[in-house]
């Protein structure tokens, strides 16, 4: 058969990362032991309570019925409360909540929902890749801003012209940030909320690591700035705060016509979530929040752990601030692909080079702190002996 796919599947990015992880699996598959911290999938269980709470729903036959499209809306009213408590921001639970089946289906979304082509977007350089994907589909243009190591990794937005931002719709911002575990300040929200009043965008918070915060620094909420939710939204994930990645929940938070935007689109993809997974994010956000704090505390141990090896091995490497991931710097040298290439061949660790992530991650490798400390331990030193 030879019906060619549409055009919008030829604008899709390669996936950067796909032959890296084949490699990975033949290596395993060959006997090797590999320690893989390329990649973000969170290593540890779901909290007991949430697992029973899904268990118990389940076998409710009322959850096996079409849920309302838009969400339960215990589910919204438990994401209101947990705003509440967490961020001190009040949330609208019908108009300023919507349900989605991830982040990452979010975040795609809002490109198809919002661009033609022709629009553009500005993104993260370097920057999670699938900010891309959505941008592809819909036939617009994605325009990188860096962040570098020179601005603590904020965004420098005079690489950004003026016509640019006249064609730009969606602004993605990601702190705690991935692939470089920066976290941003207050300050720089509030700079943010009145350029795009200025410049007429949306702005599209990913709030994946918002829970993950470092030495006490507790990573600010976007939607706590004043005015932010008259100019966008903040997207929160229940895969990285609760362990929950496979469950395919989060949602989306701020100014009501956007939300609706999605709902709307929504309802045309989807039947909403599972009933049971959706009450099992209940549990989630409105029970005990001691395993959150424990998560924390567990990551923090990691990557002291982790950072604390490699400088007992004479390596010195920046700490990050939120997220699970260590930036690291490669050897001169090298570039981050070939040092990438050289730890899975000389010491059997996985990383994900940094131009996987943008132009500017290069001269970097994206370090996952998602096995166990010992493990972790043990990476270090492989790569430690690979220098």
């Amino acid at each position: 058969m030879r019906v060619p796919m549409a055009d919008r599947m030829e604008r899709l990015p390669k996936q950067f990362f796909a032959d890296l992880v084949a490699r990975v699996n033949e290596r395993i598959r060959a006997g090797r032991d590999v320690i893989n911290l390329g990649q973000g999938n969170p290593d540890l269980p779901t909290p007991s309570h949430v697992v029973e709470a899904l268990r118990d729903a389940a076998r409710d036959p009322k959850t096996h019925r079409y849920p309302p499209f838009s969400g339960l809306p215990t589910l919204k009213r438990a994401v209101s409360q947990f705003y509440e408590r967490e961020y001190g921001v009040q949330v609208d639970p019908e108009r300023e909540v919507a349900i989605l089946f991830g982040g990452k289906t979010g975040l795609v979304e809002l490109s198809e929902i919002y661009l033609n082509p022709g629009d553009a977007a500005l993104v993260p350089d370097p920057g999670y890749p699938d900010y891309l994907s959505g941008i592809a589909l819909a036939g617009g243009e994605a325009i990188p801003y860096p962040i570098t190591a020179e601005t603590g990794y904020l965004p420098d937005l005079r690489a950004v012209t003026d016509a640019a931002w006249r064609r730009t719709k969606l602004w993605f911002l990601n702190y705690p940030n991935n692939p470089t575990g920066a976290v941003a300040p207050a300050s720089f929200f509030a700079e943010a909320v009145a350029l795009a009043e200025e410049r007429d965008v949306i702005v599209v918070h990913d709030f994946a690591y918002g829970a993950i915060g470092y030495d006490g620094v507790r990573p600010p909420s976007f939607l706590a700035t004043p005015g932010a939710k008259q100019v966008g939204i903040e997207i929160y994930t229940m895969s990285k705060t609760y362990n929950m990645a496979g469950w395919r929940l989060a949602f989306a938070v701020g100014n009501s016509d956007v939300i609706s935007a999605i709902n709307l689109m929504q309802d045309h993809y989807y039947v909403s979530v599972f009933a049971a997974v959706q009450l099992a994010g209940v549990a989630a956000l409105t029970g005990s929040q001691d395993c959150v704090r424990a998560l924390v505390e567990t990551y923090q141990s990691r990557r002291d752990a982790f950072i604390g090896e490699l400088a007992r091995h004479g390596v010195q490497v920046p700490a990050p601030k939120g997220s699970f991931f260590v930036w690291m710097p490669v050897p001169r040298g090298y570039t981050s692909a070939g040092f990438a290439d050289h730890l899975l061949d000389h010491a059997d660790v996985m990383v994900a080079p940094g131009i996987g992530f943008g132009t500017h991650g290069e001269g970097f490798v994206r370090i996952g702190l998602l096995d166990e400390e010992a493990r972790l331990r043990e990476a270090a030193r492989r790569i430690a002996a690979a220098l």
